[in-house]
């Protein structure tokens, strides 16, 4: 049977999202097949197609996971979804988007909080019955590693992270999370409880269609080196934390639904 399309709103009107030949099947390894002549106009305004290249297992330090691979027909570009459990046709599903940031990630660089979000995201999903993590190829907020690196060395003379964006011709964030919606669509998953602090990541994945139940605060510690770029996030980008004088608590990074999007202004 045909999985319904993903409404996407846009104003006061409801259409459907552009997805066509999602059906439901019993398990990922079926998502190959089903998806290997997929060719949709996609999501988004750039009609990002993705559709399923290869699954496998991937046992990991922080639980086991399942790894879905994911090609996009827009740019080539290649992102991962990390499945912990059953998600399939599931609902409510604890679920983490993740840029990728190879200075952080990869290098363990101080200067930002990803690598932190991507462990203690991977560490939580691992623990409980179900999650899903997808690493999107979008370095640097959406600008690329050279022009990420070029920002940082304006942030080196003083400019924040968003001046330093605007400063390169970029908006503050560039990142576009209609790959996700379809990668969410393509496994057929009911709604999401999105762990993030992130507002603009809600409102992308709502706008394409994707049922986003609650949220799940993310919030990491800070050092003294990310503390500016930290508070940046909170004060000029509008994301659900505070670094201006309330002292981190360690229960901040656990899983505790934020039930409603109007009350998580508060929500720390």
């Amino acid at each position: 049977m045909l999985a319904s399309c993903p409404l996407a709103a846009y104003g006061d009107a409801m259409t459907a999202a552009p997805c066509k030949g999602l059906t439901r099947v019993a398990t990922l390894d079926d998502l190959v097949e089903r998806d290997k002549d997929h060719n949709c106009p996609g999501f988004g305004a750039h009609g990002i197609c993705v559709k399923v290249d290869a699954v496998a297992d991937l046992p990991s330090r922080f639980g086991e996971f399942r790894i879905v691979a994911f090609w996009n027909n827009r740019d080539g570009k290649e992102h991962i979804a990390l499945v912990h459990g059953d998600v399939m046709g599931a609902s409510d599903v604890p679920a983490r988007l993740h840029s990728e940031c190879l200075t952080g990630d990869v290098m363990g660089s101080l200067r930002c909080d990803c690598r932190d979000q991507l462990e203690g995201g991977l560490r939580a999903l691992g623990s409980q019955e179900r999650g899903v993590l997808l690493y999107l190829r979008q370095e640097g907020r959406g600008i690329g590693l050279i022009n990420k690196i070029r920002a940082y060395a304006l942030q080196d003379r003083g400019l924040d992270t968003v001046d330093a964006n605007l400063a390169l011709g970029f908006r503050d964030d560039e990142r576009d999370y209609s790959v996700a919606a379809h990668m969410l669509a393509s496994l057929n998953i009911g709604s999401v409880r999105l762990m993030t602090n992130n507002p603009n990541k809600i409102r992308q994945l709502e706008q394409h269609g994707i049922s986003v139940s609650g949220r799940i605060p993310h919030v990491m510690p800070a050092n003294q080196h990310n503390r500016f770029y930290l508070q940046t996030k909170a004060n000029r980008s509008g994301h659900y934390m505070d670094y201006d004088g309330k002292p981190h608590l360690p229960e901040q990074d656990e899983l505790v639904l934020v039930e409603g999007m109007e009350a998580e202004g508060g929500a720390q």
